[in-house]
């Protein structure tokens, strides 16, 4: 990481990855730079002098009390690139059908490293767990979706990220100008270096991937050493992830979703396809949706439809399924985090049940997680 530069608006310390990246994902790093050097255009400094630059500088500087020499400092060693643009035009959940987006997620290595981090950090997931409510199970999975348990973290610099979406990116351009501005705030008061941090082509950030604005509201100093180190303390990265589900509405003890059965006559009468948790567990049923619940007939609920190969399969999210679509706005994410929970927490128990003497922990025995 860089070192500490007089320009920088607080003192850094030095953030250090979990793992190094794989070579298949250097491998692709590097592709997608090729892209981005031959096909989609280089990379180059933000001009501070851009009218919407300069506007940025003047609001964040009244606002947030920051001087507009630092900010300008900063923005000036910023560079926009235009690979980052590119991929957040093709995101997986738009680009991809269920059952091939699921083929990323469900691997046995994926659930067999998950098993391993459950492990490793049991006592982490359990103080989570019992603080948030949230069952071990779904925090480790949206922390192996998101990073793969931490050992890809992103390599962007995180500046770069949120300074090209802000000023490059019409489309979304509003968002990603707070969350530089909440970026710039969280490295003035957590002691980031704004220049050498590194995460997602989106700006998210470490093991759970927040982006600022989720960094500054929802992350927890769990093992309560006065800083937040969502790259580092398993501590933190568990509790945040809980603490972010939980701030969501999660209900301990309820499940994510169920399998259901759509009767053929009345499939082209529902809708699938939103993400609104808009019914009920009886209505649905009433529109011909077959499924058991253990939840009452007023209880909030969404049809899902799932692409798989021979067609649609039908399932019903409940209100903790559409709390994961608040981590990332998508069903496929949703499905994909509630598989690799349950098949994580089954090896889990296997393996418990498999050695005499050894006590389950409160994690694998949580309310709320999936029979």
């Amino acid at each position: 990481m860089n070192q500490p530069h007089s320009h920088t608006l607080l003192t850094p310390r030095r953030l250090t990855p979990r793992r190094r990246p794989t070579p298949r994902f250097v491998a692709l790093f590097g592709a997608l730079l090729g892209v981005a050097a031959f096909g989609i255009g280089t990379a180059h400094a933000i001009d501070i002098r851009r009218p919407d630059v300069a506007s940025f500088i003047d609001e964040v500087a009244d606002k947030d009390g920051i001087s507009k020499h630092q900010l300008r400092k900063l923005l000036k060693a910023a560079n926009s690139q235009p690979v980052i643009i590119e991929a957040m035009q093709r995101p997986a959940e738009k680009a991809k059908p269920w059952f091939e987006y699921r083929a990323i997620f469900l691997t046995d290595r994926r659930i067999r490293e998950g098993v391993d981090f459950w492990l490793a950090h049991r006592r982490e997931l359990d103080d989570a767990s019992v603080r948030t409510g949230v069952p071990a199970e779904y925090i480790a999975a949206i922390i192996g979706v998101e990073t793969f348990y931490g050992r890809m973290t992103g390599s962007f610099r995180v500046l770069d990220a949120l300074a090209t979406l802000a000023f490059d990116y019409p489309a979304r351009a509003p968002f990603f100008r707070d969350e530089l501005e909440q970026f710039i705030l969280l490295s003035r008061d957590s002691g980031l270096d704004p220049l050498a941090v590194k995460g997602s082509y989106a700006g998210a950030m470490g093991a759970p991937q927040f982006m600022p604005s989720n960094y500054r509201r929802y992350a927890v100093d769990a093992n309560a050493d006065g800083r937040v180190d969502l790259w580092n303390s398993w501590s933190d990265v568990c509790a945040s992830v809980g603490n972010y589900l939980k701030e969501h509405g999660w209900n301990p003890g309820e499940p994510v979703e169920s399998d259901a059965r759509v009767d053929p006559a009345r499939s082209a009468d529902l809708d699938g396809r939103k993400l609104e948790l808009s019914d009920t567990v009886e209505n649905l049923q009433l529109k011909g949706v077959s499924f058991s619940s253990p939840l009452p007939p007023d209880a909030r609920a969404l049809l899902i439809a799932a692409d798989e190969p021979d067609g649609v399969h039908w399932r019903v999210g409940y209100n903790n399924f559409f709390v994961i679509t608040r981590y990332n706005h998508s069903a496929l994410y949703a499905m994909a985090v509630d598989e690799l929970a349950t098949a994580v927490k089954q090896r889990v128990l296997q393996l418990d049940a498999a050695l005499p003497g050894e006590t389950t922990s409160a994690a694998t025995q949580g309310a709320g997680a999936n029979p």
